[in-house]
């Protein structure tokens, strides 16, 4: 590990005598270091990716054999630009249409889950369901965030829609700017 290493030049300097000059070999040092390394980098489990299951439905050729969708149980959520989402609950024409930032759409899903349990006193029609819209101009970040929205409030149903928006739902969004 140490070793002390002596001049060979073999000529002595008068009035001087030879020291051994102490150095260090680090080679042993650096072997353990790099197999510390090695043996924590193959040991080390990496974290897992944390994944949610959506699975969309089979596009269905007849419609009208389904049963009724309630439409004083439904909330749909349209995700625009700039972090904005539209919320109504109900239909299109008869619901009211509102504007709220993605960070605060929380606070809808929980007053509209009250309205629909105040409004339905059967305790299998107190569930709300939940069609989410991303739109062309929505940005995935706040879709990924409002299905996190539909577990974290335990909406058990809810349904994602990316493909029809109604065009009252398009007019709306259009004079609002989103």
């Amino acid at each position: 590990m140490a070793t002390l290493n002596v001049p060979q030049s073999g000529k002595a300097v008068k009035g001087s005598t030879r020291r051994p000059i102490p150095e260090v070999d680090l080679t042993a040092m650096v072997d353990l270091a790099f197999l510390l390394i090695t043996f924590f980098m193959l040991t080390t489990s990496l974290s897992k990716m944390n994944v949610m299951d959506i699975a969309k439905p089979v596009p269905v050729t007849h419609p009208e054999h389904l049963a009724p969708w309630p439409a004083s149980k439904t909330l749909t959520i349209l995700l625009g630009k700039d972090n904005k989402a539209v919320y109504y609950l109900g239909r299109a024409t008869d619901g009211q249409m509102h504007v709220v930032d993605v960070a605060q759409i929380q606070k809808a899903i929980l007053e509209n889950r009250q309205i629909v349990a105040s409004t339905h006193q059967e305790a299998k029609d107190k569930e709300m369901y939940v069609i989410i819209k991303p739109t062309a101009t929505s940005v995935f970040r706040n879709f990924v965030d409002l299905v996190d929205e539909m577990h974290l409030n335990k909406v058990n149903t809810y349904a994602i829609d990316d493909k029809y928006v109604l065009a009252e739902e398009a007019s709306f969004m259009k004079a609002k700017g989103i």
